[in-house]
């Protein structure tokens, strides 16, 4: 009998995978990864993934499917991996993705080398995506999911062939999250109803800010906003404070709705705009996966999305000498924020994906 070693977060996607698996015939074992300390004030709010709560909705579905449930401290490693480099892509001026590096890191390396210790065959998480094999191609591929408005192969792009081989999504083929709701319900599930996490979890108080100067044990200087031209509008708490595209929160009494544009680090100053100086025409990407094709040696039409919500837009791909990826925009794309992910798409395939280093304002016309 093949093994399968299930993520459960406590909630229902990751309740109704592990049913799932166990249906299909699998000897299944459920995880839940504990990831900091609730006594050093890391602990997880309401909507998010991780609390206590949490653990005992994992344990009651384990113990509800008659399966064995552990649960396994990888603290030391989510503070590396995870909150660190949150914490310094913002203090860089970027717009970090925790969420990416803790599928990245967490699920898909520690979960993957404590399968391979306990014997599992496959990695099991209650993501919304798709995995096939291409005979012609001999590539596994990472698909959307059935249903796009859940579909999570944004957060997915970095699987390499080696994990994409040992990792199932069981709820990628359904059609809507009421077919997942409707099943842990009638098998008992207590958390059938339980709402889906939003927020960050180690960010408690709901404030990136707060949490920054909280975890560095110090505030961040206050600075200027400025327009594009340099003109100072007043004062900002800190340039951690603000992400590119963001309008509210900015405390400002503006003629004209602004929107952060940029920052400059060297001055502490938020740069705003009106809107124009939102869009960009490209951007460069490193840290590149490629999922359904090598590399391309030109330059090659996909759609693209910027972040997780965004709908993704048409675009060319290439790759520089250096190994740089560059992604051209067919029409200039809003809010492209360093520290993102950018992951290509090639109608329902992820071709690949990577971080974005740079947004490109304007192409050379040379």
């Amino acid at each position: 009998m093949k093994k399968a070693l299930i993520a459960m977060s406590g909630g229902v996607d990751s309740s109704v995978a592990a049913l799932l698996m166990k249906e299909k015939g699998y000897d299944c074992i459920g995880i839940t990864m504990k990831l900091y300390d609730s006594e050093t004030g890391q602990a997880c709010r309401s909507r998010t993934c991780c609390t206590l709560e949490d653990v005992e909705d994992a344990r009651q579905v384990a113990s509800t499917l008659s399966i064995p449930y552990y649960v396994l401290n990888f603290k030391d490693d989510f503070q590396k991996k995870v909150i660190l480099p949150f914490v310094e892509t913002y203090e860089n001026g970027g717009t970090p993705n925790p969420c990416i590096r803790c599928n990245r890191f967490m699920k898909h390396e520690k979960l993957y080398k404590k399968g391979e210790e306990l014997g599992c065959d496959v990695i099991v998480t209650g993501h919304y995506a798709r995995i096939r094999y291409d005979e012609e191609k001999k590539r596994y591929l990472l698909l959307k999911a059935k249903d796009e408005k859940k579909d999570q192969s944004y957060v997915l792009y970095f699987l390499n062939q080696e994990q994409l081989k040992h990792s199932m999504f069981p709820l990628g083929e359904f059609e809507t999250k009421e077919e997942v709701r409707a099943i842990a319900e009638k098998n008992g599930f207590y958390n059938a109803d339980k709402p889906d996490s939003q927020d960050i979890c180690f960010v408690t108080s709901g404030d990136y800010g707060d949490f920054l100067e909280k975890f560095r044990g110090k505030p961040y200087p206050k600075g200027h906003f400025v327009d594009e031209e340099g003109n100072k509008l007043g004062k900002h708490k800190g340039i951690v404070r603000y992400t590119i595209g963001q309008r509210k929160g900015l405390g400002l009494a503006l003629k004209h709705p602004m929107y952060v544009a940029g920052k400059d680090l060297k001055k502490n100053q938020v740069i705003l705009t009106t809107g124009e100086g939102l869009y960009s025409e490209a951007l460069e990407a490193n840290d590149f996966n490629w999922i359904s094709m090598d590399a391309p040696k030109e330059e090659y039409a996909v759609t693209v999305k910027t972040r997780y919500n965004a709908k993704p837009v048409p675009a060319f791909v290439s790759v520089k000498e250096d190994g740089t990826v560059l992604v051209r925009f067919a029409a200039p794309e809003r809010a492209v924020a360093t520290g993102q992910a950018v992951v290509l798409y090639d109608g329902e395939l992820v071709v690949g994906g990577g971080t974005i280093t740079k947004a490109i304002k304007r192409m050379r016309s040379d």
